[in-house]
């Protein structure tokens, strides 16, 4: 068994850090490297050691990326509970703002859902020249890679 030395028995080491948290870590060298996630000491050899706050620290910013938070709103939710700090006005508001975002993707879901629907019904299930599904799919396409602005036809040849 190897020796723990009193730099690896401080904290822990980045693949323990990667298990315990569930976050790659390369994605935690990352969101160190953003300013996300605080550079931390580095122990014998050069490694990095992650201490009980990394790790609640790491833990919150996968609970907020897993519920769609920006790492620019994560940054500021950080700083905004950082001592001394603390405003649940402003992290309401930064929640607000997220909350929008959230019900507008739901409103833009809602209608690609309809229009996806509505279109599977028009489909005949055989072999043809025209498929309904395709043609919509081809339109919602290049509206998307135009930024949503003006109409597009596929064009036939």
């Amino acid at each position: 068994m190897r020796k723990i030395t009193a730099s690896r028995s401080d904290g822990l080491s980045i693949g323990e850090l990667s298990r315990l948290t569930g976050v790659n870590s390369e994605t935690i060298r990352y969101y160190e490297k953003i300013g996300v996630l605080p550079k931390v000491s580095r122990g014998e050899g050069g490694h990095r050691v992650y201490s009980p706050r990394e790790t609640r620290m790491l833990a919150f910013i996968r609970r907020t990326r897993e519920v769609g938070f920006t790492l620019d709103d994560i940054r500021g939710l950080i700083d905004l509970g950082a001592p001394g700090n603390v405003s649940c006005c402003e992290v309401q508001d930064v929640a607000e703002r997220h909350l929008e975002a959230i019900r507008a993707k739901i409103a833009v879901l809602k209608r690609l859902e309809r229009l996806l629907a509505s279109t599977i019904v028009k489909c005949s299930g055989e072999r043809v020249p025209d498929c309904p599904i395709v043609d919509i799919l081809d339109v919602l396409g290049t509206k998307s890679a135009v930024g949503g602005a003006g109409t597009a036809s596929r064009s036939r040849h």
